[in-house]
C-alpha cells in the first residue's frame, strides 16, 4: 500500500467523513436544493391562499399567519441555528433540520384544521431555520476560497434570490394541477432525498466548544412576531386599537430585553462583533431593506395578476418565470466581475436597479397590462437582486474565521427573513389605508351604477365588484410600493456611502488571501 493511499484509508475512516468523496458537484447540488426547498416554502402557498381559506375556514386576518408563521420562525430562530452547527457538527445539524421540515410539510399538507396547518408551518420555519445558514455555512467549509467558493456562492445565492418566483410557478401548477395540499406534500421527497444523499456527499465539520442563547433567540422572535402582528392589526383596525397599541408595546419590551441580554451574555446569540466590519454591516442593512421590498413585491403582483389581470394560479407563476431568469443573469455577471471590480459597483448598480422597478410599479393601474406594466419594472427589479445577491452573500461571509462562519451566514439569512416579514407588514399597512381610503371614493360610483344583483351581493361580502373594485385594488398596490422605493433607497443609500472596496476583499475573492484564522 502507497503513502497516498494509506493517506486517504485514514482520511476516510475519520468520523463524519463522507462516503464518496471528490464529488464536490453533487455535494453544492445537495445544499443547493436544501436552500431552494427552504427559500420557495416563502412564497409557494401564496398562490394557492384562496384554496386554503376556503378549505380550512380561515378567517382574512388569519390567513395572513399562514405566511408569517413560517417566515417568522424562521427569520427568529436562523441565528440559533448557524450557532447549533459550529457547536453539534454542520452536517448533523443539516441534516436534523431537513427531517424537521419534512415532517412538518407532511402535517402541514394533512391538516384539517386552520391551527394545525398554522402549527405546522411555525414547525416548517423551525426546520428551516436549523438547515439554511448550516448549509450557507457548509459551502465555506466545503469550497476553499477564491473562484471555486466564488462560484459555488453564485449558484447558492441564485437559488435564494430566484426561489421566491419559483416557489410561485410551482404553486400555481401544483394547486392548479393537483390540490393546494401538495405545495406542502412536494417537500417530502425532496428532504428524505437530501437526508440519503448528505452523508455520502458532505463532510462533517468539525465542532467548536460554545453554549446556545436561548433566551436571545427565543425573545428576538416574539418581539418580531409581536411587531409585524402590530402592523397587521394596524392595516384592519387602525393605529387606535388597543391591540395594535398593545402589541406595538409588547415588541419594544421584548426587543429591549433581547439587546439587554446580548450585552450580558457571555456568548450571545447575534453576534455583535460581526458588525465591527464596516462593508459586513453595510451587506446586513442592504439585505434588510431589500427583502423587504421584495416579499412586498412578489405579494402584491401576485394578487395583481389574480384579482384584475384575471390570471389563472398557473398563469399567474409563470408570470414570474422572467423574474428568475433575470436573476440568473445577474447573478452570473456579478460573480464573474466580483474579484476585478470588488463588491460596491454591483450593490450601487443593484440597489439603483430595484428602486427604478419598485418606482415604475408607482404607476399601476386598473388598466396596466402584464406587458406594459409588469413585466418591465419585474425585470429591473429582478436584474439588480440577481446582482445585489452574490454580492452581498460573499462579503458577509469574506474574512469570517472557520468557527464563526454559521453565525455569519445566519445573520445574513435573519436580515433576509426578517427584512421580508416586517417589510411586508408594513407595506400591507400602506395598502390597507389607501385601499379603503380608495373604496370611500368608489362607494357613490357604485350605488349609482350598479345593477342590482351586485348591491345584493356587495351587501353580503362588502367587497365592490369590478371595475370599481379593481380601481381600490390597484390603488392600494400602487401606494403600498411608494414605502417600498423608499427601502431601496436606503439600500442604494447605505451602498454608496458605507461600503468600501478594499484590496484584502478583492485579493479573497480572487483566492489570493490567506485564509481567516480559525
Amino acid at each position: 500500500m502507497t503513502t497516498s493511499q494509506t493517506s486517504q484509508l485514514i482520511e476516510d475512516s475519520k468520523p463524519g467523513a463522507a462516503r464518496r468523496e471528490g464529488h464536490p458537484g453533487i455535494a453544492l447540488a445537495v445544499i443547493a436544493a436544501c436552500q431552494l426547498m427552504v427559500v420557495l416554502d416563502s412564497t409557494i402557498v401564496n398562490i394557492a391562499l384562496p384554496h386554503i381559506q376556503d378549505a380550512l375556514k380561515f378567517s382574512t386576518t388569519d390567513l395572513t399567519w399562514v405566511i408569517s408563521a413560517y417566515t417568522l420562525t424562521f427569520g427568529g430562530l436562523l441565528l440559533l441555528g448557524g450557532r447549533a452547527g459550529d457547536i453539534l457538527g454542520r452536517r448533523r445539524v443539516f441534516m436534523t433540520g431537513i427531517m424537521l421540515f419534512t415532517l412538518a410539510s407532511l402535517l402541514g399538507g394533512l391538516a384539517q384544521e386552520p391551527w394545525q396547518l398554522l402549527a405546522a408551518r411555525a414547525l416548517q420555519g423551525v426546520g428551516g431555520a436549523i438547515a439554511s445558514p448550516t448549509a450557507l455555512a457548509l459551502i465555506t467549509t466545503t469550497f476553499p476560497e477564491g473562484p471555486e467558493r466564488n462560484r459555488a456562492f453564485a449558484v447558492f445565492a441564485a437559488v435564494s434570490a430566484g426561489g421566491g418566483a419559483i416557489g410561485l410557478l410551482a404553486g400555481g401548477m401544483l394547486t392548479e394541477w393537483l390540490d393546494w395540499r401538495w405545495v406542502l406534500f412536494v417537500n417530502v421527497p425532496i428532504g428524505v432525498l437530501i437526508t440519503v444523499l448528505a452523508p455520502m456527499y458532505i463532510n462533517e465539520s468539525e465542532r467548536h466548544p460554545g453554549r446556545f442563547d436561548v433566551a436571545g433567540a427565543l425573545t428576538s422572535t416574539a418581539g418580531m412576531a409581536s411587531l409585524v402582528y402590530g402592523f397587521i392589526r394596524a392595516s384592519e383596525e387602525g393605529w387606535r386599537d388597543s391591540l395594535t397599541i398593545g402589541s406595538f408595546a409588547a415588541a419594544l419590551i421584548l426587543l429591549l430585553g433581547f439587546a439587554l441580554i446580548e450585552t450580558r451574555a457571555r456568548e450571545p446569540i447575534t453576534p455583535l462583533k460581526m458588525f465591527g466590519d464596516r462593508n459586513r454591516s453595510g451587506t446586513y442593512v442592504i439585505m434588510l431593506s431589500l427583502a423587504a421590498a421584495m416579499f412586498g413585491m412578489f405579494f402584491f403582483i401576485v394578487l395583481f395578476v389574480q384579482n384584475v389581470l384575471g390570471y389563472s394560479p398557473i398563469q399567474a407563476g409563470l408570470a414570474f418565470l422572467p423574474v428568475t431568469a433575470a436573476i440568473g443573469i445577474g447573478a452570473g455577471l456579478s460573480q464573474r466581475f466580483l474579484p476585478v471590480l470588488g463588491p460596491k459597483p454591483f450593490m450601487v448598480v443593484g440597489s439603483g436597479l430595484v428602486a427604478l422597478g419598485l418606482g415604475w410599479l408607482t404607476f399601476m393601474s386598473p388598466d396596466s397590462t402584464y406587458v406594459g406594466g409588469v413585466l418591465g419594472p419585474m425585470l429591473l427589479f429582478a436584474f439588480g437582486m440577481g446582482l445585489n445577491f452574490v454580492t452581498l452573500t460573499l462579503t458577509a461571509v469574506s474574512g469570517v474565521a472557520q468557527h464563526e462562519a454559521g453565525a455569519a451566514s445566519g445573520l445574513l439569512n435573519v436580515t433576509q427573513q426578517v427584512g421580508g416579514s416586517l417589510g411586508l407588514s408594513i407595506l400591507t399597512t400602506v395598502f390597507g389605508s389607501a385601499s379603503r381610503h380608495e373604496a370611500e371614493k368608489q362607494l357613490p360610483k357604485f350605488l349609482a351604477n350598479a345593477s342590482p344583483e351586485q348591491k345584493a351581493e356587495f351587501a353580503k361580502t362588502h367587497q365592490l365588484p369590478a371595475p370599481w373594485g379593481h380601481d381600490v385594488l390597484a390603488q392600494g398596490i400602487s401606494t403600498a410600493f411608494v414605502p417600498a422605493v423608499a427601502m431601496a433607497v436606503l439600500a442604494l443609500a447605505t451602498a454608496a456611502l458605507v461600503i468600501r472596496v478594499r484590496k484584502s476583499d478583492l485579493e479573497a475573492l480572487a483566492g489570493t488571501a490567506e485564509p481567516a484564522g480559525g
